[in-house]
């Protein structure tokens, strides 16, 4: 009777573990960096084609490889970061497994030159799917350099689940930024299609971080540096003005290693509590330094994520640590003294390189509505109007209607404003109360949206043109979708090396955040949720009349003011809602009186 157990061929072994080390091109280019990096590089270039799947090269100046030891790097398990399995619980290197290398050749045709400094000539290995094609020796220059080609062509099925090349392209953006950020002491460099998109010499982290999110963002960041018996922290956060609905810029790292922790993130993300909506978020880029000893990186094949021994400690300390960078800068008007629960943390003496315990000091209670200048009776008054105005804020984001009033009249008569961005009026034979600002916002984006439908823009031509420096990556995700930015009215120009001249803009967009206006559409577009043409531009003009209508002064309208406001949203079709759902106006009706009175 035959065996029905059978033990695999390396090619298929190999096919298989690729399964888990390289799911797509970004991974590929996730170890052959970090092996560059562990290699020593100084410098490390990176090129791709077709989001990849053509070809992937990379190249550095490390310590390169014998003709030996070139050979044996493709072999599973083959690997010169350890020797026992103790070895796992101190690592200093990205790579350990030894699989990275083998499982890239098993699905795609891999060619490597390579050379250590004392020798002459270098060596190049050859491999197709898996199948060693030759080693030679070659004219090669100091280090080493891959080309990977035609990922996955001997996979059909993974190749057919691999995404458009745009958004590969963006992986690949993204694990390049992880390792640069990870070693601003090595200088990078990212070709996209043999175009440049990064060049990021060797220098601080400032510089790097600067680098990779753009000088525009600069003046945003807060630096953070905290130090304990048990971690130590370092890096910057952003401002608070700086948080934004969809951010890509949130980065940890421990020990130089990327990972990913939703654990930590809300650590970061209460510290903003009562600073920032809860809708938005803040970039962040914050590296931990903690004893090997006490984290585990042999948890996933990615290697993204991390086990902390003493996790809740530095949970806390990461989120004193933001608080206090915070409170330095002014964001925070008071700090929170009650420590009742809080754990100690020995804090390190700059001065004698001691840790001591912090002295604990009185919790502070604060009454925030008490005003010794008034009685109770004035109190409860103020009380009531401000209950009343949230009742009202709630009653305008109440149950869905469609999405304009056509069977009322468009003019509204016997306008009462009421201060603090509302007013009262009569809807054809209904009262209605109005939220000012989301009454604007909806005008708005209706102009834009007819303007899209119509083919036919307002531009506002800028007396002095403004000029923004941006990130590769959001420069060339502008250059992607200029078309969508012009038929919105936008005259925006080339000004040299990721840097734009806007010398014109759609009427109503506020040029005092008009950088913030323009991040905030390049992060709508690359939200994948909103497919085909018409969905982007709708989404570019919701960002835009939401900037508009936010922008604009609709506290203290004067009577012809506030006329002028509701005509233009009466002519707009008066639109029941906001593009984000949000209730413009709530009727007002005698049987709520009555309950009232």
């Amino acid at each position: 009777m035959s065996s029905r157990i059978k033990l695999l061929p390396d090619s298929v072994a190999n096919q298989i573990a690729a399964g888990e080390v390289v799911n797509r091109p970004a991974s590929v280019v996730k170890e052959l960096m970090e092996n560059a990096v562990d290699a020593g590089a100084k410098s490390v270039t990176l090129n791709f084609r077709d989001g990849g799947r053509e070809l992937i090269q990379i190249k550095d100046d490390g310590c390169g490889m014998t003709p030996q030891d070139a050979r044996m790097a493709f072999e599973r398990h083959a690997t010169s970061k350890i020797a026992s399995v103790e070895d796992i619980y101190t690592l200093m290197t990205f790579g350990f497994r030894g699989e990275a290398l083998a499982s890239i050749a098993a699905v795609a045709q891999v060619e490597m030159h390579t050379r250590t400094d004392d020798q002459e000539l270098g060596t190049q290995i050859i491999i197709d799917g898996g199948t060693f094609r030759g080693q030679n020796a070659v004219a090669a220059p100091g280090g080493t350099q891959i080309w990977i080609r035609n990922l996955f062509y001997n996979v059909p099925a993974r190749k057919k689940f691999l995404d458009k090349g745009s958004t590969e392209s963006a992986h690949i953006i993204s694990e390049f930024q992880r390792v640069a950020l990870a070693h601003p002491d090595v200088a990078f460099q990212l070709f996209r299609d043999d175009a440049p998109l990064y060049n990021l010499p060797a220098g601080s982290l400032h510089q790097r971080v600067v680098g990779i999110v753009g000088k525009a963002a600069a003046p945003k960041l807060l630096e953070v540096s905290v130090q304990t018996s048990i971690a130590r922290v370092r890096g910057f956060i952003g401002r608070p003005e700086s948080a934004r609905q969809r951010i890509r810029e949130q980065f940890l790292f421990v020990n130089g290693r990327f990972f990913k922790s939703t654990f930590f993130h809300k650590a970061i993300i209460q510290a903003y509590e009562k600073l920032i909506p809860a809708t938005v978020q803040p970039p962040y880029f914050l590296y931990l330094e903690v004893d090997p000893d006490g984290i585990d990186v042999n948890v996933h094949p990615q290697k993204t994520e991390v086990k902390f021994s003493d996790q809740s400690a530095v949970w806390q300390i990461i989120n004193a640590a933001v608080k206090e960078t915070l409170a330095k800068s002014g964001a925070v008007p008071m700090m929170d003294f009650d420590t009742a629960d809080r754990l100690e943390i020995p804090v390190l003496d700059a001065r004698t390189h001691t840790y001591h315990t912090p002295v604990r000091e009185p919790a502070v209670v604060r009454t925030p509505d008490y005003n010794p200048f008034t009685d109770y009776k004035t109190s409860t008054a103020s009380h009531t109007h401000e209950r009343s105005e949230i009742d009202l804020s709630r009653e305008i984001s109440a149950q869905p209607e469609p999405r304009t009033l056509h069977e009322e009249p468009a003019g509204f008569s016997h306008i009462t404003p009421l201060g603090e961005g509302y007013a009262v009026a009569l809807f054809g034979t209904r009262f209605v109360a109005i939220d000012l600002r989301r009454a604007r916002e909806a005008m708005l984006f209706e102009r834009l949206e007819k303007m899209l439908q119509n083919g036919h823009s307002a531009t506002q031509q800028l007396l002095f043109p403004e000029r923004m420096a941006l990130s590769a990556d959001d420069a060339g995700l502008l250059k992607d979708h200029s078309e969508e930015f012009a038929a919105l009215g936008f005259d925006i120009r080339s000004a040299g090396e990721h840097s734009i001249e806007i010398a014109g803009t759609p009427p109503d967009t506020p040029l005092e955040t008009l950088d913030e206006v323009i991040y905030e559409m390049l992060d709508s577009l690359r939200d994948g949720t909103f497919s085909g043409e018409t969905a982007r531009r709708q989404r570019l003009a919701a960002v835009m009349a939401h900037a508009g209508a936010s922008a604009a002064k609709t506290a203290k309208l004067t009577a012809t003011e506030l006329e002028t406001l509701l005509k233009a949203f009466g002519d707009a079709g008066t639109p029941a809602y906001t593009p984000a759902g949000k209730r413009t106006m709530t009727e007002i009706t005698i049987e709520e009186i009555k309950n009232k009175l």
